[in-house]
């Protein structure tokens, strides 16, 4: 794929979590499509996928299933 920063040849998509919001308001989003350049070196989220993450975050209560995560302080 051709990077839509530098304009190379060699970005890839990456699936990845993504956090929003803290505390109660906290959502994840898993399997995020990233685009990640090794030439440039940016990741960036194409517009579909903005749009997409929109409506999860609208849609959240009837579509989020709770689980309980670990939280560590780093200190």
């Amino acid at each position: 794929m051709i990077c839509d920063i530098c304009g190379q040849e060699g970005a890839r998509m990456r699936k990845l979590a993504r956090t929003y919001g803290k505390g109660k308001g906290l959502l994840v989003i898993e399997n995020v499509p990233v685009m990640s350049c090794p030439h440039c070196g940016e990741s960036y989220l194409t517009a579909d996928t903005l749009h997409e993450i929109e409506r999860l975050k609208l849609h959240r209560e009837s579509l989020a299933v709770e689980r309980p995560i670990g939280v560590v302080n780093f200190t």
